[in-house]
């Protein structure tokens, strides 16, 4: 065995000073043994002349300006076109590398190759694969700009990991950063916490394992492959590690049991603690009660279906009926308010007020019992006069 090196490639750019190389790998056999094919072919017409030459079971390889390696590709069969300065290699194999270590490995139906080695871009049935943390991309084209440090894969992207699969039309790998940008129809699955986010932009940062989308996104919690959770936002941050997403911008939360609606500006939604806190004004929805509380601030303890409200509190029944606090626990299952400080309970049919320090009971069916408390304030019974209608 032997190897030949053929220097076709002279880069254009200061940044490679060394020549993009050829590497053949010739069996050469000592007695009838058949030589390398060079093929050589001219256009017919008037055109210039463009002189193809193919290589079997190359090697390509470009290295940076102080002799490491950029990109190695390995394929059985190799066509040079000097007129376009331009290779390509069928079935190629090989890595990428940044500071002359591999981060990728890589294959494909197809490999186009620019004479400046700025470029490498191949085509048809990509698979990537980080070796050191177990990333795979696939998809149907894959660019390296080694000057930028920035690997794409797009078209029909699929992204697989032991903590995270992602569906898009793209992903931009900074590899020195450590961070993939999925964009494009983006569906992005966890492991644990078990959900699934959609949106159009998802920034992965890797190391720091989180995921960032500013754009509008919706986040499905699952248990056993059934939604419990539905949280929908213009924008959100999910630590995978601590297990807590944070939702902005008409952030919204949609529980399945108890069947709840939780609105404000943010929010942040603790998946394990199972708790959703916001320090803004929140709206609270119970659908089956066809009840709405609205305060400063609140949290919910999904497990426990408590909602404890501050601020401001008014909670407002079906037939009109309200409670206004200071501080408010609402308990789903019991279908039970507890609100205490400057409590206001208004009827309408019949029109009454009671003003008290404390109250508890149940709005929906208007069974509230209102307390003077500690302070010793009387309770005030307000009975508003409803008008008889008479007329002279």
């Amino acid at each position: 065995m032997a190897s030949l090196a053929l220097n076709f490639f002279k880069p254009k750019s200061n940044w490679f000073y060394l020549p993009l190389t050829f590497l053949l790998v010739l069996g050469l056999v000592a007695c009838g043994g058949s030589t390398p094919t060079v093929s050589q072919s001219d256009d017919a017409d008037s055109s210039p002349q463009e002189s193809n030459l193919t290589f079997f079971d190359v090697t390509l390889e470009q290295a940076d300006e102080v002799g490491r390696p950029v990109w190695k590709v390995r394929s059985k069969k190799a066509i040079y076109t000097k007129e376009k300065q331009l290779g390509q290699a069928e079935s190629p194999v090989g890595e990428l590398y940044q500071d002359g270590k591999p981060i990728y490995q890589i294959q494909a139906d197809k490999a186009d190759i620019e004479q400046d080695g700025q470029r490498l871009f191949l085509k048809g049935k990509i698979l990537a694969t980080d070796p050191i943390n177990g990333i795979v991309l696939q998809g149907n084209e894959l660019e390296w700009l080694p000057q930028e440090d920035l690997l794409i894969v797009r078209n029909q992207l699929n992204g697989t990991h032991k903590q995270l699969q992602a569906v898009a039309q793209e992903a931009r790998v900074k590899t020195r950063e450590q961070r993939i940008e999925f964009s494009g129809g983006v569906i992005a699955n966890s492991v644990d916490p078990q959900m699934q986010m959609r949106t159009e932009s998802l920034i992965w940062q890797i190391e720091k394992e989180t995921l960032i989308s500013d754009r509008p996104i919706q986040i499905d919690r699952y248990n056993n492959n059934k939604i419990t959770d539905r949280g929908r936002g213009d924008a959100a941050e999910v630590n995978l590690k601590t297990k807590v997403a944070t939702i902005k911008k008409n952030a919204q939360l949609e529980l399945v049991d108890p069947p709840t609606q939780i609105a404000s500006d943010s929010m942040t939604w603790d998946m394990k603690a199972e708790t959703v806190k916001t320090n803004s004004p929140i709206t609270v929805v119970q659908r089956a009660e066809n009840v709405t509380v609205t305060a400063n601030q609140g949290e919910m303890k999904i497990q426990q279906k408590i909602v404890n409200l501050v601020g401001n509190v008014t909670a407002i029944g079906q037939r009109r009926q309200s409670l206004k606090s200071n501080q408010l626990s609402w308990y789903l299952d019991k279908k039970l308010l507890e609100a205490q400080g400057n409590v206001i309970y208004r009827q309408i049919d019949p029109p009454i007020n009671f003003t008290g320090e404390t109250a508890v009971g149940n709005l929906q069916t208007e069974d509230i019992v209102v307390r003077s408390g500690k302070s010793g304030r009387r309770v005030v019974t307000e009975i508003i006069p409803q008008d008889a209608g008479i007329s002279n």
